[in-house]
């Protein structure tokens, strides 16, 4: 999403988004943790991040806006783009993920997503969808999709027939969580980036309980994070157990590790 995109939402939402945000204000019990940087690697500063994961030794991303959406295969260390296949201006990229040997991305309010040969990036099919298309990952048997609703649902899809089979609302100590955006499945969690905040939460996939916050702040330089964009971007490399995490249009890719906050 972008600054034009959070003027819309936020007016198309209205006092139900204010509603929400202000009870994700008060106190709760569920743990907070913060993060140690493992690594830094380049990051391409002109990519609007909106979906990204690690998968054989390489990145996929998926980008947004108008014009510069597209899917791309990315060298981690260097940031290098090795493949890429742009989508048309009409459309704005949303989340994609990675699922055997197909490709899966969504868009922002065009109700389509598009499906693509892994290997080749050509597109295969489409298939649509009901409102708009935020993050995307997988479980390895179903699709799991987030809209960027203020009460918080992830939706699933068959990967096979495209079409939602369930919804999970996503509540912390019993209040709604809005805004789910970029999504990662991480060891039956799901782990996704809270729009406009530097905090990620931890869900738990079998009750829809966010069972830990991560608090990312201070991951950029002032200096970086005033040309920079939101938070948003969660990768896992489940081989090695590393996790990575960027923004849009940040300059850098962290390999980061969980820890206790001090």
């Amino acid at each position: 999403m972008n600054f034009a995109r959070s003027a819309i939402a936020l007016a198309a939402l209205g006092a139900s988004v204010t509603a929400v945000m202000n009870a994700q204000q008060k106190p709760s019990k569920t743990p907070v943790f913060g993060y140690q940087i493992v690594k830094t690697y380049p990051h391409d500063r002109s990519a609007f991040t909106q979906g990204l994961q690690y998968l054989d030794g390489v990145l996929y991303e998926g980008t947004g806006q108008n014009g510069q959406s597209g899917l791309r295969k990315v060298k981690l260390e260097t940031g290098d783009v090795l493949q890429q296949q742009p989508l048309d201006r009409k459309y704005f990229g949303e989340g994609i993920t990675v699922l055997g040997n197909q490709i899966f991305q969504l868009t922002w309010q065009s109700e389509i997503g598009f499906v693509y040969d892994k290997a080749s990036f050509k597109q295969i099919k489409t298939f649509t969808y009901t409102g708009e298309g935020w993050g995307l990952t997988h479980d390895g048997t179903r699709l799991i999709m987030s809209d960027g609703h203020p009460r918080g649902a992830l939706r699933f899809l068959d990967p096979k027939t495209l079409k939602e089979t369930s919804r999970l609302i996503v509540k912390d100590n019993g209040l709604p969580v809005g805004n789910l955006n970029e999504l990662e499945y991480v060891k039956g969690d799901v782990l996704a980036n809270i729009w406009q905040t530097q905090r990620i939460a931890r869900i738990a996939l079998k009750t829809g309980q966010v069972t830990a916050w991560i608090d990312l702040s201070g991951l950029l330089e002032p200096r970086e994070a005033a040309a920079a964009d939101v938070l948003n971007g969660i990768a896992y490399d489940a081989a090695g157990d590393r996790l990575f995490v960027t923004g849009k249009y940040w300059p850098k890719l962290f390999e980061i590790k969980i820890v206790p906050r001090s």
